[in-house]
């Protein structure tokens, strides 16, 4: 083994039943991961009979390559591991390195072929390196519960030895599902909406809508903030920041109160529908789940969704809060989104909004607005903000894009 380099080795898992479409998937897969971990130093990316393998400097932490690995979409699970010739003299001292320094108190040795043109077999390879343990190490074999695994992996031109697997991000490769735009609020749901189409494998840009001046700038830190986090996943994001204020009052000004949120969310998927198509995305999504708000009756939403050209996916419609914040924990976005802001939604809220509007209902209210010229006003201001990773920008040349 090279002992400047971490070795890993990657499972994939879903992506390896995709038949002839495969390669692509891979391909995808394979250029995730050299993104992901790009800013660390010169490394490596190899497709290896059903599996991948990776390189990385030495001096790179193996917690911050467990960290980026982790974020990857795509993988089923990853090793640091060791690598030996196709030479059981060698593999052994492959296994003494790997075991270094640990205590157990029982091991098991699995051994598989991939490359299957050796004069031994995977019992032989077990019993061999089983034995070897046994005499350098305080401990015993249990071939069905054991404390630790021993895993050993030959394939064409090397033998691969790892002893922990780290359960990764799972999904397909972000590239291979299409492009979407989401709708990015700043609250808990959105963004856990955005991560698991990310997960199918979708490439996610986001608008979010905000009513400066006549709200802070909140929001927007926070949807900016949001759009960075996600974009560790996906690599590149664009994001649309769409000045709504102005329209909620004209709304506010022409139509009955009780019609006003619904008639809010009517107008950003009418603009989000516009620059979707401008991104070249196929469709949108919501954060939104059933029933938990006034605008999430399925009355509502049949009636708001009416307005798009695009289809509305909306990926947590079955969940509660409690499941909806158990996920933004684990994806990291929970404490930027409970951050308090001043959300557009907030402003010109009525105090009985309309749970069950009907379709002509609505649109007979629309007719004392100017649609086209309400969505010109707010396309003319939206501002545009590329989010890459790794290179993440610091906060001073956030708040400069902000103020822009």
């Amino acid at each position: 083994m090279d002992d400047t380099r971490h070795h890993i080795v990657v499972h994939y898992g879903e992506l390896g039943l995709k038949g002839r479409n495969r390669p692509v998937f891979l391909h995808a897969l394979m250029r995730n991961l050299h993104q992901a971990l790009s800013s660390l130093g010169e490394g490596s990316v190899e497709q290896q009979s059903g599996r991948l393998l990776l390189t990385a400097p030495e001096r790179v932490p193996w917690e911050q390559l467990e960290e980026r690995l982790h974020q990857v979409f795509g993988v089923a699970n990853f090793s640091r591991c060791w690598t030996a010739p196709h030479d059981l003299e060698a593999v052994k001292q492959a296994v003494s390195r790997a075991l270094h320094g640990r205590t157990f108190g029982s091991f098991r040795i699995t051994a598989r072929r991939a490359f299957k043109e050796l004069p031994w077999g995977s019992q032989e390879i077990s019993r061999t390196l089983g034995t070897h343990v046994l005499e350098t190490h305080a401990t015993r074999v249990d071939l069905k519960n054991p404390e630790l695994v021993v895993h050993v992996e030959v394939i064409p031109r090397r033998t691969l030895i790892y002893v922990e697997k780290t359960v990764g991000a799972g999904g397909l490769p972000v590239g291979t599902g299409g492009t979407l735009l989401g709708l990015l609020s700043g609250g808990l749901d959105s963004p856990v909406a955005a991560y698991r189409m990310m997960k199918r494998g979708c490439q996610v840009h986001v608008v979010h809508f905000h009513s400066y001046p006549f709200l802070d700038r909140a929001s927007q830190h926070k949807a900016h903030t949001l759009a960075r986090l996600l974009t560790r996943h996906q690599y590149h994001t664009k994001l649309c920041m769409v000045p709504f204020g102005e329209v909620q009052q004209r709304i506010v000004s022409a139509v009955p109160a009780a019609y006003r949120v619904v008639l809010y969310r009517r107008y950003m998927l009418r603009i989000a529908d516009v620059l979707a198509q401008q991104l070249g995305a196929h469709a949108l999504v919501t954060g939104e789940s059933l029933g938990q708000v006034a605008s999430q009756t399925l009355s509502n939403l049949r009636v708001i969704e009416a307005v798009s050209t695009l289809p509305v996916l909306r990926p947590l419609i079955g969940m509660d809060k409690a499941e909806i914040m158990a996920q933004a924990e684990a994806i990291g976005t929970y404490a930027t989104s409970i951050l308090p802001d001043q959300d557009c939604c907030t402003l010109f809220v009525p105090r009985r909004p309309a749970t069950r509007t009907t379709l002509p209902d609505i649109e007979a209210a629309e007719q004392a607005l100017d649609t086209p010229a309400l969505l010109q006003l707010a396309l003319e201001g939206t501002q545009r903000i590329t989010c890459d990773f790794p290179e993440v920008p610091t906060s001073a040349s956030r708040e400069a894009a902000l103020e822009a």
